[in-house]
């Protein structure tokens, strides 16, 4: 066994939550009454914590930010049906993964959302650990990763990092974590190849084969 411990990313590596963000943020711009972001610019800013990611999409204060963010949210929760599935294979790749290895969460995501998200696959017992968006600084910083390492005090070399973006790259790059880069999400494998990472996989049961 390569690594003792696996940390997900969440949206775009473990659930297919892009088109339902990139909805969401086009509903929330126009009722802030802001320019409509295009779908390749709401996914290249998907991984970051809310508020900087709205504040970098459309280049504003994050206090402006923090309004659009609620618009955000609302919809996310009232309005939007757009489907947010596992991907294909995710629940019996993690029930096989769960018995050899400790698994956790890195996310984007407040922990209400990654609560409602867990709550609606049933896939909260599969995860050991997790820290979000509201318990520790935004992607790529690594301060979400340390935080996990401290909890299951273990060291950096022992954990892979699985995610879909260049920013899960890059905060475990920034500590010497091996990663995992996913093709099937929201950045393109060129960009992800750009951090080094162990294998670029084309479907998540492909996990299995770098564990």
């Amino acid at each position: 066994m390569r690594y003792s411990h696996i940390i997900f990313d969440w949206d775009g590596t473990v659930m297919d939550s892009a088109a339902k963000i990139v909805s969401c943020m086009q509903l929330a711009a126009a009722d802030a009454k802001l320019p409509i972001p295009s779908e390749n610019a709401v996914k290249h800013i998907i991984g970051i914590s809310l508020r900087p990611a709205i504040a970098q999409l459309f280049n504003i204060p994050l206090a402006q930010a923090e309004q659009v963010a609620e618009h955000y949210k609302r919809i996310f929760i009232e309005k939007d049906q757009t489907p947010s599935p596992l991907f294909e294979g995710a629940i019996e790749t993690l029930s096989c993964l769960q018995q050899t290895h400790c698994l956790g969460v890195a996310t984007g995501k407040a922990r209400r959302g990654l609560e409602r998200a867990w709550q609606h696959t049933k896939s909260a017992h599969f995860f050991d650990a997790s820290r979000c968006a509201d318990e520790a600084e935004s992607k790529p910083s690594p301060d979400m990763l340390l935080q996990l390492l401290d909890t299951w005090q273990v060291e950096a070399k022992n954990v892979l990092m699985v995610g879909d973006t260049v920013y899960d790259m890059q905060m475990a790059e920034t500590i010497g974590m091996p990663r995992l880069a996913v093709s099937y999400g929201v950045h393109a494998p060129d960009m992800l190849k750009e951090h080094a990472p162990v294998a670029v996989i084309d479907r998540f049961v492909d996990i299995t084969k770098h564990v």
